[in-house]
């Protein structure tokens, strides 16, 4: 697998983009004009390519455009990227949404909406992981504060590793989804969880999940 590395304009850095490139990675990282003289200067003046399409039931226009290998900075050892924008506007030309990315990856007419989207994506991911982790239930914070060694890396991998078998239950998880639909809000889960595990002990998985689906106590055991 060679994964593909999403970032602001902050990592948009020929050391950044040649460090993931030297682990076998690719890179699609967000690129605003002002920060970035050299890309803006190689576009002005030349016709990009362009494709449009229409969305929204005919409501919103979308238009891609792109270049490839531009120089990411200046000087003679610059790294040479592929920059590609998007722009999303309503039918009376009023323009909503604007962003430009620059990324190692070959962009043609056929992909460009599609890398679009995945560097769009960005803001899904930090909306639905790293926030959910931070103000729903498994609080993480950027710094926990803890230890000078490791200690403080020892919470935080333990809250990736659990909201990981959380989103695989959520989509596979039968039971899960159930007591997630019974249960509303995953801190509403974890409050349960956390109340029932210290009152009784359940002889299996498929039983705890009756129990937060039903509000029932397990049968008792001899």
């Amino acid at each position: 697998m060679r994964p593909v590395y999403l970032g602001d304009d902050l990592y948009s850095r020929q050391p950044i983009c040649e460090a993931v490139r030297a682990v076998g990675g690719s890179f699609l990282f967000v690129c605003k004009p002002a920060s970035h003289k050299t890309p803006s200067e190689y576009r002005h003046g030349v016709a990009l390519d362009e494709t449009r399409e229409t969305r929204g039931r005919g409501t919103a226009r979308r238009i891609y455009r792109w270049m490839t290998d531009v120089p990411l900075r200046d000087g003679a050892d610059a790294l040479c990227v592929n920059w590609l924008e998007v722009e999303i506007a309503k039918l009376d030309g009023k323009v909503t949404y604007r962003n430009s990315f620059v990324t190692d990856l070959p962009v043609t007419r056929a992909n460009v909406a599609a890398l679009a989207a995945c560097g769009r994506a960005r803001r899904k991911v930090e909306n639905e992981t790293f926030n959910v982790l931070k103000t729903n239930g498994y609080n993480l914070e950027h710094n926990f504060g803890h230890g000078r060694h490791t200690l403080a890396s020892v919470p935080a991998v333990l809250n990736l590793l659990a909201f990981a078998m959380h989103t695989a239950n959520d989509l596979m998880e039968a039971a899960w989804q159930k007591a997630r639909r019974a249960l509303g809000t995953r801190m509403r889960l974890f409050e349960h969880l956390r109340t029932v595990t210290a009152c009784h002990v359940f002889p299996s998985w498929a039983i705890l999940m009756t129990t937060l689906v039903t509000g029932r106590p397990p049968p008792a055991t001899s």
